[in-house]
């Protein structure tokens, strides 16, 4: 049940940050909301640029240590991050020079970034303390002062500023509430002590992040793209609602994941046998692509009426336009990122990461700038990189093969059919009482391929 209660918890973060996204658009400006969505982009890979090589390296470590190494390497882990935030703020002030952002958006965006990452290295060690529940029950809490906040401030004042501090007050009740509720074991150590465990996370994290944080520009580096063409429009602002609305489910239902079944992954890669450590992790790839087909579905099915009764109408026209390719573009963007740099995170391969994540970034750069340059729509421009990054996927399944941790065809095709069914639900009439049936319907679909794919091991001892 505790991780049908983590799954919730992610959904309910899933559907704060669509609500959130869909209330911005309303209260701000088209001019003030791209520039809002600019700087929360950039944050967000600021945050990964300094934050991530530390979660990997601590997932990595954490989840197969004892109690007292925890202890240590947990000391480690924070004195880490205190460093990490210094150097953000220096290297995000030096870098915002350059920057065509007013100076108080700057600031707010580099606040942000810091706080998520130490609420999220934080939330992370209350998690690989086998505290699943009140990980899940923080990170809702969070979710709910983010929207609390950023909705605050857009309506008190109208500016992609007072957004961004309401974003940074949302992060600082979480990082709050996770120090009262939970005080994570330490064990101090020397500086050479210290140094070493850094030594260890930095030659496995950093290139480890460094892949992460190439993936992560690659949406950013498609808006700029776009956006670049389109400008501060009611059309660009339908794009960038496309782009951060529908990373989020996606991005969400990753991480639940990631946190209900990779600690055990690389227990079982650590400490058991080489069938069952292939068994553990075909499950995780199973949950994975399954959930993320079922969703991609969902999100075809629902996004016009979820648009037309959500959506400012000047933004309208060019989300729908898009949705549909930036959907779809997120689902392989999120299985490259994800479910086939598994077995290369268990096997420590962070240099074919790197490799991989660059070639992705290398060619949706390429197929999407040729696709503007040769007046295709924002969607084709889209759906060429959707193409550049399925061929990724493809070159990049080889240690996943080799570890034969293939997932049963079966549950992929019933998880296809289910798919398949609630996204044909978007030619239905956009009335309340056929989104009702849609909603029942893609209830009962989903129903039977999670009761079918038993993810959640409620039906195994």
């Amino acid at each position: 049940m505790v991780r049908l209660f983590a799954v919730a918890g992610y959904v309910y973060q899933s559907a704060t940050a669509i609500i959130l996204i869909f209330a911005i658009s309303h209260l701000l400006a088209a001019v003030d909301y791209t520039s809002f969505s600019l700087a929360l982009a950039s944050s967000q890979l600021l945050c990964v640029l300094m934050f991530e090589w530390l979660q990997l390296a601590g997932l990595r470590f954490l989840a197969a240590a004892d109690d007292r190494e925890g202890a240590r390497l947990r000391w480690s882990l924070f004195a880490a991050g205190l460093l990490s935030a210094c150097a953000l703020v220096v290297v995000g002030a030096c870098a915002s020079l350059m920057s065509p952002l007013a100076t108080d958006i700057i600031a707010l965006g580099l606040s942000v970034a810091v706080l998520q990452g130490l609420t999220d290295l934080y939330f992370l060690t209350i998690r690989l303390s086998d505290r699943l529940g009140l990980a899940s029950f923080l990170l809702a809490l969070r979710a709910t002062a983010l929207l609390g906040g950023a909705v605050t401030g857009a309506a008190l004042s109208g500016t992609a500023a007072a957004t961004l501090l309401g974003i940074a007050c949302g992060h600082t009740v979480g990082l709050v509430a996770g120090l009262i509720a939970y005080r994570t074991r330490l064990e101090r150590l020397p500086l050479s002590a210290m140094l070493s465990d850094w030594s260890e996370f930095c030659r496995y994290g950093m290139l480890a992040a460094g892949a992460s944080v190439i993936h992560l520009s690659v949406p950013v580096l498609l808006r700029f793209i776009v956006i670049g063409r389109l400008g501060a429009t009611g059309a660009g602002a339908g794009f960038s609602i496309a782009l951060d609305l529908l990373q989020r489910p996606f991005w969400v239902l990753n991480a639940a994941i990631h946190t209900i079944s990779y600690p055990e992954v690389v227990q079982d890669f650590e400490h058991g046998g080489t069938s069952r450590s292939v068994d553990s992790a075909r499950r995780m790839f199973e949950f994975m692509v399954c959930t993320t087909i079922v969703l991609l579905g969902g999100l075809i099915g629902f996004i016009p009426d979820a648009a037309h009764i959500l959506l400012p109408r000047e933004s309208l026209d060019s989300f729908l336009a898009t949705a549909p390719a930036v959907a779809l573009f997120y689902f392989l963007h999120t299985h490259l990122q994800a479910t086939v740099a598994v077995v290369p995170h268990l096997e420590k391969l962070a240099t074919r990461l790197v490799i991989v994540a660059a070639g992705q970034l290398a060619l949706v750069a390429i197929s999407s700038a040729l696709a503007v340059a040769a007046g295709l729509s924002p969607r084709g421009a889209v759906a060429c990189a959707s193409i550049a990054t399925a061929v990724v996927i493809v070159l990049a399944l080889g240690p996943t093969v080799r570890y034969r941790a293939v997932p049963h065809t079966i549950l992929i095709g019933q998880a296809l059919i289910a798919a398949i069914l609630i996204g044909s639900l978007a030619s239905m009439p956009i009335e309340p009482l056929w989104l009702a049936g849609k909603i029942l319907i893609a209830a009962l679909a989903t129903a039977v391929v999670a009761w079918r794919g038993d993810f959640l091991m409620l039906a195994r001892r």
